[in-house]
């Protein structure tokens, strides 16, 4: 069984997003992953893809690397249902696994779950201790009425004990109060891929304390944040795909603190206008060369190493490598290329 994925942070060399047009794609590129040296691989999801599904699937094909969700939807399950699949997935894993969740924007989850929208902080600050007691059910029953949770778990057979009682779980927070959450009740924060390291200081950072202060804990909160990374041997087209990605992103006013810290008020609204307009040409073509490059790193394989290095490198206890997500197989796999000569060879 290796180490602890909480206490162990990304030392030797960075993370990658595995990001393929279905779960055997996303398995042969953690493998690929493990073979060229990086720390982690995480597995994302969206309305057609289970993060804990890939997840297993990674955790079957590989032996030494840090396997973590990036990030499940937190909301969209029952806290016994995410903790029977995260407690089966750790196993799966040998323990290796970091449980990253997130609750998606408010019209995710209203739209896809059917859920209210209202209050996920204060609901995530319940859900996960609750899951860390439904990882002890071997120990004894749960029974939990809470704000927004009514859990009674009374087993009427012997529960095995898992195969770690403290799985790490990682909070993704954009705003303020999401990260203060992750402060104060999370392992860890999963970064989003628009943060910048001028956003990670000026508002991450500070309320990543304050949570945890506010909860009473001591040392830093780590953070596994996103870097959006496109690498093609045609410059330009490298910096298209991360304007696509970042367009995405920016269509939506969830993100709009990071937005306005740096004066990208502009391009925002360009970007939405062309997406009621239902133009993705202009949706791109609306991200100007200073988003992208404060936001990303794209350009050939020596290109993004020395965007990396100059600009990222250090900035989070783990860096998680995004390719763009709808450009499939070959830009993950440009990515690993590219960064592989960063990582070190894996401890067996």
């Amino acid at each position: 069984m290796t180490s602890d994925p909480s206490t162990t942070a990304t030392q030797r060399g960075v993370s990658l997003v595995c990001a393929g047009h279905d779960v055997h794609e996303v398995a042969a590129l953690a493998a690929h992953a493990e073979q060229a040296g990086f720390e982690s691989a995480w597995a994302a999801e969206f309305y057609d893809r289970s993060a804990v599904v890939a997840a297993a699937a990674m955790a079957a094909v590989t032996e030494t690397i840090t396997v973590g969700t990036g990030i499940a939807y937190g909301l969209g399950r029952t806290p016994l249902v995410l903790a029977a699949e995260a407690r089966d997935l750790d196993a799966v894993c040998g323990g290796r696994l970091i449980l990253g969740l997130g609750t998606g924007t408010r019209r995710m989850q209203q739209d896809w779950h059917g859920l209210s929208g209202e209050h996920p902080a204060p609901r995530m600050e319940e859900l996960v201790p609750l899951l860390r007691r439904l990882w002890r059910l071997d120990e004894a029953p749960v029974r939990h009425e809470g704000r927004f949770y009514r859990t009674h778990v009374v087993p009427t057979a012997p529960v095995a004990a898992p195969t770690r009682r403290a799985i790490p779980v990682y909070l993704a927070g954009v705003n303020a109060r999401m990260v203060r959450a992750a402060g104060a009740v999370a392992d860890g924060l999963v970064g989003h891929p628009l943060f910048t390291p001028e956003y990670l200081r000026h508002t991450v950072r500070p309320a990543l304390q304050a949570g945890a202060d506010r909860a009473g804990r001591t040392g830093a909160v780590p953070v596994a944040g996103y870097v959006i990374c496109a690498v093609d041997p045609d410059e330009n087209h490298a910096r298209r795909l991360a304007a696509a990605q970042i367009a995405f992103y920016a269509s939506v006013k969830t993100y709009d603190a990071i937005l306005a810290l740096h004066d990208f008020t502009d391009e925002a609204a360009a970007i939405r206008a062309a997406r009621r307009a239902g133009d993705l040409e202009a949706m791109v073509a609306a991200v100007s060369d200073r988003m992208i490059d404060t936001i990303a790193v794209a350009g050939t394989p020596e290109q993004v190493r020395t965007q990396f290095t100059t600009r990222w490198a250090g900035l989070y206890e783990q860096t998680l490598l995004y390719p763009p997500s709808f450009a499939g197989r070959s830009a993950t796999t440009a990515v690993l290329d590219a960064f592989a000569p960063l990582t070190c060879t894996p401890t067996k």
